[in-house]
């Protein structure tokens, strides 16, 4: 099934956009109750007015909160990496710490936003386990577990730690675009086959695709070589 659906997005990446640790830290963090095309749309000029972890220990609450008030819960959000930044200056030099036992410390960062850094910024092997990748193991019968740290460590178990990364970006593809939370894309999903959920879903071909979401962003196209997924047969 992890190869299905890698062969099914071999594009599967993180879709925050970030060039730095703190960068992708902060839009994580920002991306609670929203979506990543929101973040991305705030984040070039949030990131280009507070370049460093300093910068967002001294900022204006105001202003910071203005520029978050399009991702939702603004004012918390502007609280969360104010702190963020006061911390990383006292206890790591201003520096996003590459160490999970670290980034957990941090205001508003638990395991599944450490992971996602850990493993994006700093490429290290981590299960992001969000409610897209719970979902998607759960129907697909690997674990009936909802907690997801216990989640994290039955799904680590099964796969080589070397996986555990694109594991993750898959697996929230699949979510995000396919096995949906309400109706999922049944008819067209390249593991059907081995699915025991297949049928909770649309499994008309035709009518499944129209379900489709490849992108997050409306009027996106699906990038190129991406192919379509077929039929379930």
């Amino acid at each position: 099934m992890f190869r299905a659906l890698r062969e099914q997005f071999p594009h599967a990446h993180c879709e925050l956009d970030f060039r730095t640790p703190l960068e992708l830290l902060v839009a994580t963090i920002l991306s609670a109750q929203t979506t990543d095309v929101g973040v991305n749309k705030v984040t070039p000029t949030l990131f280009a007015r507070y370049p460093d972890a300093a910068a967002y220990a001294g900022a204006d609450r105001e202003e910071l909160e203005e520029l978050l008030r399009p991702t939702g819960f603004f004012r918390a959000k502007a609280k969360s990496v104010m702190t963020l930044g006061q911390t990383l200056v006292e206890r790591f030099d201003g520096q996003v710490p590459p160490r999970l036992k670290d980034l957990v410390t941090l205001p508003g960062v638990g395991r599944k936003t450490a992971f996602v850094v850990l493993g994006d910024a700093f490429g290290q092997p981590g299960l992001t386990v969000d409610t897209h990748f719970g979902r998607v193991v759960r129907r697909m019968g690997w674990t009936d577990l909802d907690d997801p740290v216990k989640v994290e460590a039955a799904i680590g178990a099964m796969f080589p730690r070397k996986d555990w990364t694109q594991l993750s970006h898959v697996l929230i593809f699949q979510g995000r675009r396919i096995c949906h939370a309400k109706r999922p894309a049944c008819g067209v999903c390249p593991v059907a086959r081995w699915c025991p959920s297949y049928g909770v879903g649309e499994v008309d071909p035709d009518k499944a695709r129209a379900l489709l979401k490849f992108e997050l962003a409306p009027g996106a196209v699906r990038p190129a070589g991406v192919p379509e997924p077929a039929a379930v047969r």
